[in-house]
C-alpha cells in the first residue's frame, strides 16, 4: 500500500502538491506585518511565535483569519 497516494496529490498541472504545503504569499505577508508590527524581534522569533498559535490551535492554522493569527502571535511575543 502506498502511504504517498494518500497523502499527496497532482493539481489539474500535473505538479505535485504536498497537503502539508503553505499558503507562502499568506505566510509571508503575516510575517512581514508582524515583523512591521514588533521590529524588536527577530524574524525567528516571529515565525516561532506563529508556530506556537499553531500548537494552540490544535496544529492547525486553516480556519484562523490572517488578523487573528496575527493578533495571537503579538500576545505570545
Amino acid at each position: 500500500e502506498n502511504s504517498l497516494q494518500k497523502t499527496s496529490s497532482v493539481n489539474a498541472s500535473g505538479i505535485f502538491v504536498s497537503p502539508y504545503a503553505l499558503n507562502l504569499s499568506s505566510f509571508t505577508k503575516l510575517i512581514k506585518r508582524l515583523q512591521e508590527k514588533h521590529p524588536e524581534f527577530t524574524r525567528v522569533e516571529i515565525v516561532a511565535a506563529v508556530h506556537e498559535v499553531r500548537r494552540m490551535n490544535k496544529g492547525v492554522l486553516s480556519g484562523l483569519a490572517i488578523s487573528s493569527i496575527e493578533e495571537r502571535a503579538s500576545d505570545v511575543l
